[in-house]
């Protein structure tokens, strides 16, 4: 083509085609994708330095591990090697092939602890290339049978840009009341962590019992606060799976192993963070692909006595989703977890994508797989507020996951939770923190901030709040030696006894210790759901979980669901506030009138449906008709029909009943047509079938389209108004609603009645 020609259709010499600029300017373009590259580690599997899977015992020492002598033996390799595999396991895990035991993962007639005793006996390298077999489908039925607790459940993080106590204490309320079990909330400001715990804390106690709370920082600040008892678990100590990335952040396995004692020694739950690409993120990953770095991390998290696991890309599900393949790699190594035997806190948290489409396909199979913790980290604040980052699910998408869990009929860890109890919560939940504040000596709050932090959606509705009152309350917990005991005495003395009685009862758990098992979760009445108690025993259909009738119930119950009695009341309280001009008027008989023209409405108009999808009133959208027809010279008449509630048969009804033979079609919820006496019950002239669109100049032409049928002039044809809006899906629910009203009223024993609008 010829430059000429290019200009001719409006393409530049160094521009995409519309089609294309178009295309470009989608949000998932906003994203960052790598071509893959086995040298920097930006490759999903089989990198190139990935070993075969390998091992040597002699004399009860390992004495080679995945292609490496033990002099060869880095830090990683030399504590797997001592604390990490199973050796009475390993001769028969090892020899097992690879597609055999993915075989296994997949046959729901292998139970759970058969697959899960192999992988103990396996090399990092062995369960990688074993679990690189799997595909997506496969990964979602192995996941639901081998995640360690039967129950699923969800963590929320819970922070804000000002560390404001008030708030953070109602929007934790808040996150109890969706159903969260675990919240996490961390800091902007360091020195601001201990009031954010005992906030934190106090407002979960209000939204329900058994809430477990951590304060995300400095790992000896984070449990110097676990000793005091102001958090109940911790998940921020990192693993990786490169020797130079451990000694960048200053550790070890063994200091990591000492960490995971401290923190089990004092009552408190805790597990471990890796994913895959954290050390390509690092420029660390010595020419190995990210699942099998991260089978590495799994396979310490074992050996360094860990109950759990947060993986699945976390800070770095960006870098793994960038590749070919890193999305299955990330449910992958989730699925890694599962097989070590270890609580599986799988990811979701990190925004990953910007595009709505990408960031659901992540989470979506792991949602129906159900897992431990499905979220580490939703994000029940709006992204904005969220100090880790935007996380993949925040409080912008709450009912759409509350939704998604109620069109599976799945658990997902939600619950909808009731406007007037969420208000309540939050009020109590500011007014415990502003009193245990004050009995402490802490801050005081005005009672402007406290109003503004009961009715926030975010930091940004709280411009009352003091900045520094977190630090130098932060600063006095600390210099002072305050206890989760000393909030409790003040709970008590200010009159908030169960919120005082559910922390204590979190202090008792710690000294008994069985939250300390593998996926332990409190239920609201304070029992240990865990491997233990609550373990998993998916064998294939009708075993496994399934929620409780309640639950079920619970899932079910989205706050946005209407019956046809809601709508049938909507409709006559907006009548009672409203009203109607129409009345009765006598039977409705032929007309010989060439200018009359017949308004078939169907039998609730005026009786039990008074409002249009659009918005207008019956009487409105009758008047525009009307104005419509008698624009063009012609006579109007309403005549409800009550033997159908079918628009087609309405109109031609109406048409057969008119002078001119021309007749408009309108049921109450506003569809309308215009219809002509010798044609067939579908075959009308014009129709209005997206009623929702319509306004009062859609109505008013169709009234003067119908004048111009009757006289025999030309009408302008008019064309339903487009919306990109996903119009049945907002309105077809009531559409069912509406006709099934209109269907109590349908008497076919019951002649046609003439309306008038009789205005005052």
């Amino acid at each position: 083509m010829s430059a000429s020609s290019d200009q001719a259709v409006g393409v530049g010499a160094d521009e995409p085609i519309g089609r294309f600029r178009f295309m470009d300017a989608q949000r998932v373009n906003l994203d960052g994708f790598a071509t893959e590259n086995g040298d920097l580690g930006l490759i999903a599997f089989d990198g190139p330095a990935d070993p075969a899977p390998s091992l040597v015992i002699q004399d009860g020492v390992i004495v080679e591990l995945d292609g490496r002598r033990i002099e060869q033996f880095d830090l990683i390799d030399a504590f797997i090697a001592s604390h990490g595999i199973d050796q009475q396991v390993a001769p028969e895990a090892m020899a097992l092939g690879e597609t055999e035991y993915a075989r296994m993962l997949v046959d729901p007639a292998i139970p759970r602890e058969i697959v899960v005793r192999l992988a103990a006996g396996m090399t990092p390298a062995k369960l990688a290339r074993c679990l690189a077999l799997l595909r997506p489908a496969e990964l979602v039925i192995a996941m639901t049978k081998c995640r360690a607790r039967r129950t699923p459940s969800n963590q929320a993080h819970v922070t804000n840009r000002s560390d404001d106590p008030l708030l953070l204490a109602a929007d934790a309320a808040t996150a109890a009341a969706f159903g969260f079990r675990e919240i996490e909330t961390t800091v902007p400001v360091l020195g601001d962590a201990p009031s954010n715990a005992i906030a934190v804390s106090i407002g979960a106690a209000v939204g329900s019992p058994g809430v477990l709370v951590q304060c995300s920082v400095e790992e000896a600040l984070e449990l110097e606060m676990g000793m005091r008892g102001l958090v109940s678990y911790a998940e921020t100590v990192s693993l990786y799976g490169t020797e130079q990335i451990f000694i960048d952040g200053d550790d070890t396995p063994w200091s990591k192993a000492f960490l995971t004692s401290a923190y089990a020694s004092r009552g408190i739950k805790m597990r471990v963070t890796s994913g895959g690409g954290a050390e390509a993120l690092m420029g660390g990953a010595e020419r190995c692909s990210m699942f099998y770095l991260e089978a590495r991390c799994v396979a310490l998290a074992r050996a360094v006595g860990a109950q759990g696991v947060q993986n699945g890309g976390i800070d770095s599900a960006s870098v793994a989703g960038s590749v070919p393949g890193g999305v299955r790699s990330m449910m992958a190594e989730n699925l890694m977890v599962m097989l070590r035997n270890l609580e599986a806190c799988t990811g979701n948290d990190a925004l990953m994508s910007e595009s709505e489409v990408r960031r659901t396909s992540r989470t979506h199979p792991i949602f129906i797989a159900g897992t431990d913790f499905i979220c580490s980290g939703f994000g029940s604040i709006q992204r904005y507020d969220n100090m880790f980052g935007p996380s993949q699910w925040n409080a912008e998408d709450i009912d759409d996951y509350l939704c998604m869990q109620r069109d599976w009929g799945i658990d997902g860890g939600l619950r909808t939770a009731d406007a007037t109890s969420v208000a309540q919560l939050r009020k109590r939940a500011v007014a415990a923190v502003r009193d245990v504040y004050s009995i402490l000596g802490l801050g005081d709050f005005s009672e402007e901030w406290q109003a503004q932090a009961v009715d926030a959606a975010g930091s940004k509705d709280v411009p009352a709040a003091d900045l520094m009152l977190p630090l130098s309350a932060s600063r006095v917990i600390r210099d002072s030696g305050l206890t989760m005991l000393d909030v409790v005495r003040a709970l008590d003395e200010a009159g908030y006894e169960s919120e005082a009685d559910r922390l204590l009862a979190m202090l008792r758990a710690r000294v008994s210790g069985d939250y300390l098992h593998t996926a332990a979760i409190f239920t609201e009445d304070m029992q240990v759901l865990s491997l233990i108690t609550d373990p998993n025993d998916y064998t294939g259909p009708g075993t496994g979980y399934y929620p409780t009738a309640q639950r079920q119930q619970q899932i079910d119950q989205i706050r946005q669901a209407r019956s046809v009695t809601d709508f049938a009341d909507e409709q006559l309280k907006f009548a009672q506030v409203c009203g109607s001009a129409l009345h009765e008027d006598g039977p409705a008989d032929r007309s010989d009138d060439p200018r009359d023209v017949v308004i078939g409405v169907s039998p609730a108009t005026a009786r039990a449906i008074w409002r249009t999808l659009c918005g207008l009133t019956v009487d409105e959208a009758l008047d525009e008709l009307i104005a419509g027809l008698t624009e063009e010279g012609c006579t109007a008449r309403i005549v409800r029909f009550h033997n159908t509630v079918d628009l087609g048969l309405i109109g031609l009804q109406a048409a057969r009943m008119a002078g001119s033979g021309i007749g408009i079609g309108l049921q109450a919820k506003g569809t309308a047509l215009i219809h002509r006496r010798d044609l067939t019950p579908l075959a009308n002239l014009e129709l209005y079938s997206v009623a929702p669109s319509l306004d009062r100049m859609a109505y008013r032409q169709l009234g003067l389209n119908a004048g111009r049928h009757a006289k025999g002039a030309t009408p302008e044809p008019q064309r339903n108004p487009y919306s990109d809006e996903a119009i049945e899906a907002r309105y077809h629910t009531t559409v069912v609603a509406l006709v099934a009203i209109e269907r109590q009223y349908c008497d076919a024993n019951r002649p046609p009645v003439t309306l008038r609008l009789a205005r005052p």
